[in-house]
């Protein structure tokens, strides 16, 4: 079994154990009506931009996602949390630095306690029972969204018992097959259709894409065919389904919640990447961190 697949078959006691540690760690996750922002790299960001619908959606203030390497530092927050499951990016250490100067209060969100992230955070919330030893982000990722998901009231058992549900049901018969993938959400589950894309390039080369609901028509529904799978995480506005099984396209509308439906993603990513001989474990020009020096791209 690759490191991906055991990982990401993990997730659902990785979430428990974060929903449980979340009122341990309120004194340092963002208080209602404070003025947030999260920020992430890769899939950490689109974990981000989930987090932030969902705080919103909570009624507990303004809520802002962004990359760590686009981090408006003109802009005043009360609070910023970084999610870094190595704790070594160049992006979120420059930022977590700034934001010190600055007198801004960090959070980090981290994997690995061993590492600079600790140095420049103000405050730690580690959660190395989710560290992963793949490159390719799951549980890590998810389980972070948990804990923040938990922390303004969003997360239910049920969704554990969607996640197992996701683990234990076979997938849609023949996706395997296919050659396109674009992924849907609404709300807080557009940044789970980013991720879910995601996942389908890293581990198996795919082209994917990822949308809000409603403005998959503004376009992108023109190169949905034969051949091609659109998978909703979240609410399907109505009229979507007939217009995708129009064009001879595979339409997946997820039934479970949408972090569960994520988990049905990583299970094609790896399904995907054996149908074509890969290795998810390695995929192709990526390593688990980003590391930047002397100007040039260093990896590790």
């Amino acid at each position: 079994m690759s490191h991906v697949a055991y990982e990401l078959a993990t997730q659902p006691e990785s979430w428990e154990r974060a929903a449980e540690l979340a009122p341990a760690h309120r004194a340092v996750l963002p208080r209602p009506g404070e003025r947030t922002a999260i920020v992430g790299c890769g899939t950490s960001y689109y974990m981000a931009q989930a987090a932030a619908a969902l705080r919103e959606e909570a009624g507990q203030g303004e809520t802002d996602a962004f990359p760590a390497s686009e981090f408006p530092r003109h802009r005043r927050y009360d609070r910023v949390v970084a999610l870094t499951r190595s704790g070594t990016t160049t992006e979120v250490l420059d930022l977590l630095s700034g934001l010190r100067e600055a007198g801004i209060p960090a959070t980090a969100v981290v994997g690995d306690p061993a590492t600079p992230v600790t140095t420049l955070a103000n405050e730690l919330v580690v959660l190395d029972f989710a560290d992963e030893r793949s490159v390719v982000q799951t549980r890590f990722a998810t389980t972070a969204l948990t804990l923040l998901r938990a922390h303004v009231g969003a997360h239910t058992p049920a969704v554990v018992a969607d996640a197992r549900a996701a683990l234990a049901e076979p997938l849609p018969a023949g996706l395997e097959a296919r050659g396109q993938f674009t992924f849907l959400g609404r709300g807080w589950s557009v940044g789970l259709a980013h991720e879910a894309a995601l996942k389908m390039r890293e581990a198996s080369l795919s082209w994917a894409e990822a949308y809000p609901a409603m403005e998959y028509r503004h376009g992108p529904v023109s190169v949905t065919g034969p051949g091609s799978v659109t998978w909703s995480l979240g609410g399907t506005p109505a009229g979507i389904a007939e217009q995708v099984l129009g064009t001879g396209a595979e339409w997946v509308d997820g039934t479970l919640d949408p972090l569960a439906e994520l988990v049905r993603v990583h299970r094609l990513a790896v399904a995907v990447a054996g149908v074509r001989q890969l290795d998810p474990d390695a995929p192709r020009n990526l390593t688990r961190s980003v590391i930047l020096t002397s100007g040039e791209e260093a990896v590790r």
